[in-house]
């Protein structure tokens, strides 16, 4: 399985993207040289926002920040946790009719799902992602909720055109969020169409 990537901002200008070792170390760096204001974390997986404490050495945020195993009930060596799920009366008498457990079926289930579309997950994913994030650093911007929605029904060309006059970093990595998730270009008309909204 790949290492999870983060990505740090100070305002409009990315900082480190990378490994959580590596952001952590160069984004330490810049704020330790005074380049860092605003600073905003994000894990590029989720798009979720992250807070790490950068107080003391390098060694001490990376030492601090380390994974921690985790604590729940379950087979934790086996990347196994329990969690609190919540079904309906007949869900449960499902489940409980199903061989080898609830707990097994609810996997199958999963599994099952995860392998009819895993490209269209992907892509919902990596868009819902990218969302977030432009939420944090975009959301004030103009044409912001125009290509929200051009995100959400995945035209690449809209987008683009819309994010065209934001921040250079931030449009960079946006575009590198959902790489390979949007529809192509399909040609001068699409672009055409969303150049009176800039």
């Amino acid at each position: 399985m790949d290492e999870a990537r983060y990505t740090s901002f100070s305002g409009d200008l990315q900082l480190a993207t990378g490994t959580l070792r590596e952001t952590l170390a160069r984004t330490k760096e810049a704020l330790d040289a005074g380049r860092a204001e605003q600073l905003l974390l994000f894990h590029d997986g989720t798009g979720q926002q992250v807070d790490f404490d950068f107080t003391g050495t390098l060694d001490e945020v990376l030492d601090r920040e380390a994974p921690h195993k985790p604590t729940r009930p379950g087979r934790p060596k086996l990347g196994v946790s329990s969690r609190e799920v919540s079904l309906l009366p007949r869900h449960w008498e499902w489940l409980e009719q199903q061989p080898n457990g609830a707990s097994a079926a609810l996997r199958r289930l999963v599994e099952e799902a995860r392998k009819r579309d895993p490209e269209g997950e992907r892509a919902r994913l990596a868009v819902e992602a990218a969302s977030r994030v432009m939420t944090s650093l975009a959301g004030d911007r103009p044409h912001y909720e125009e290509a929200s929605r051009a995100l959400f029904a995945r035209d690449a060309a809209r987008f683009s055109a819309l994010i065209a006059e934001w921040p250079l970093d931030v449009r960079a990595h946006l575009e590198h969020l959902v790489e390979g998730s949007m529809r192509a270009p399909t040609g001068d008309a699409a672009v055409d169409d969303a150049g009176p909204c800039l």
